[in-house]
């Protein structure tokens, strides 16, 4: 089983390959074939992972690729990292299956299975080159999807995605080989190997300037503000498959970048910028939520609750606690999923319409009932309904965070608030009142292809609300390690850390 990942990495790539090669009239059933195949390999995954040893690499593949430089293939998952790349597979499959007519059609499978290759590469890769690799091949894939089967001002919008991302992404660079040559002074073994750096001691002021270096590549990444501005472009423009990778996977690469990287390498750091962090998650929730409000573009309302529910994520990892890091990783989760969705939802109504805006709708609730309900469903579990998957993530991070501050906590805690307003006004101008336009009396249910596509996230958003146990424990275990971790390479850096380790994670230091 030590290959099983590196054939859910690359397969992806060798089926990007054939997709030239396969007939055109056939390319979407091979598609969809693909990334099914891929799917199970994930799900087999997930069902060979041990429960117990959570917090541990498991399926672990290393292979020296350039040793005088001590770049490896090196490749694990634990319980954080196993369901990002479950997700990564699901989302690929159920934006395929959910995929609409659109031209050149093996360019863009192509696309989607070389982004996916670098989606799972990411959440496995503990070489932080070949990691680096992988996060930034990534920027490639989308880049095409946006700018060839975009809509609108669509170049703009990917060469906005691109620099900013690209940018961004050099400073991570920077950290990166300023920390590996910082280990080569310290120990004279020159490794990118991310668990090597787990035991490295740096010094406070170090710490300091590293960890804004990676901050801004993965901040990003996420985006957080002031960040943020290329993603309602991205978007906007990009077509529903794209908008449902980016949404759903994409984001998640930046604040998992938070967790694996900055968190156990810059202990000090974390807990120096902790509340800053906060300040901005806090930030990021009240004024995106207020922004999605204001805005007449259904998409453009999503993407804007995008940026708002990241917020809580970001003040979930930086609660510094198992609550709060495992919350913001089930959030990772739910919003992904829930997130893809209502993207997908969009995509629908504009497949049939050609237009995203509120005011040309409205009353469809007795047109497409089916519709309508699911997309009610989608809508409050973003808003953080109780017994869906959304609440789970978002009470645990605030929970996390609550304490750590409880202050910050409650006025966080305004995005259940915010998120139902936004949403039920949404809802109220799209699918309420009478239907005005003519064209809107004849608009057709979803199909069956569309049904295949949504079904299957209803019910994981359902179950996972009601019983998220399988998700949780392994994603709570290993929380528990990269805190654990912190604390002890706080000890020997700073008392000042090891005591607010200590203030938010009481169980944890006491033994549990």
């Amino acid at each position: 089983m030590s290959n099983i990942l590196t054939i859910l990495i690359f397969l992806p790539l060798i089926a990007a390959i054939l997709c030239f090669f396969i007939p055109k009239e056939q390319i979407r059933l091979y598609a969809i074939g693909v990334a099914a195949v891929e799917l199970f390999i994930a799900l087999s995954l997930w069902c060979l992972f041990d429960y117990n040893a959570a917090q541990d690499l498991q399926f672990v593949k290393q292979v020296t690729i350039i040793e005088p430089l001590g770049i490896s293939y090196y490749v694990g998952v634990d319980g954080i990292s196993l369901f990002l790349v479950v997700l990564s597979a699901f989302i690929t499959l159920i934006a395929i299956v959910g995929l609409g007519d659109l031209e050149r059609l093996k360019n863009l499978t192509a696309s989607i299975f070389v982004l996916e290759m670098t989606m799972i590469g990411v959440f496995c890769a503990m070489d932080v080159i070949l990691f680096y690799f992988f996060w930034e091949f990534s920027l490639v894939p989308m880049l095409y999807i946006i700018g060839a089967w975009g809509s609108g001002n669509r170049i703009y919008a990917a060469v906005k995605f691109f620099l900013y991302t690209f940018i961004g992404s050099l400073f991570l660079l920077l950290a990166i080989i300023y920390l590996a040559w910082f280990f080569y002074s310290q120990t004279g073994v020159i490794t990118f190997n991310l668990l090597e750096w787990y035991r490295l001691a740096t010094p406070y002021e170090l710490q300091l300037w590293l960890f804004i270096a990676m901050g801004i590549g993965f901040a990003v990444k996420v985006p957080m503000f002031p960040f943020h501005t290329w993603l309602p472009y991205a978007h906007g423009q990009a077509p529903t498959i794209g908008s449902v990778l980016l949404a759903a996977v994409l984001l998640k690469m930046g604040t998992y970048g938070f967790v694996r990287f900055s968190l156990p390498l810059f202990p000090d750091a974390s807990v120096y910028f902790a509340p800053f962090m906060g300040w901005l998650g806090i930030i990021m929730v009240i004024y995106a939520a207020m922004i999605a409000f204001a805005q007449k573009d259904i998409k453009q309302v999503i993407a804007y609750s995008s940026i708002s529910h990241m917020g809580v994520i970001i003040l979930g990892t930086f609660a510094l606690n198992p609550e709060g890091i495992g919350g913001s990783v089930f959030f990772m989760l739910s919003h992904g999923i829930i997130s893809g969705a209502l993207f997908m939802l969009v995509g629908v109504i504009y497949d049939r319409r050609h237009t995203k805006q509120m005011s040309e709708f409205g009353g469809i609730a007795s047109v497409m009932p089916i519709y309508s309900a699911i997309f009610m469903f989608m809508a409050m579990a973003s808003a953080g309904l109780p017994l869906t998957m959304g609440f789970i993530g978002e009470f645990l991070s605030l929970l996390g965070y609550f304490r750590s501050s409880p202050v910050m906590a409650l006025l966080a805690g305004t995005s259940i608030i915010l998120g139902a307003v936004y949403m039920l006004n949404l809802y109220r101008k799209t699918f309420y009142g009478a239907v005005v336009v003519e064209e809107n009396k004849n608009l057709k249910d979803l199909n069956r292809r569309e049904l295949f596509a949504l079904v299957p996230l209803v019910l994981v958003v359902a179950w996972l609300g009601i019983y998220p146990k399988p998700v949780l424990a392994p994603i709570d275990a290993a929380s528990k390690s990269i805190v654990q971790i912190m604390y002890m390479r706080a000890t020997d850096n700073r008392d000042a850390t090891k005591d607010r380790l200590a203030q938010v994670n009481q169980p944890m230091v006491g033994g549990r």
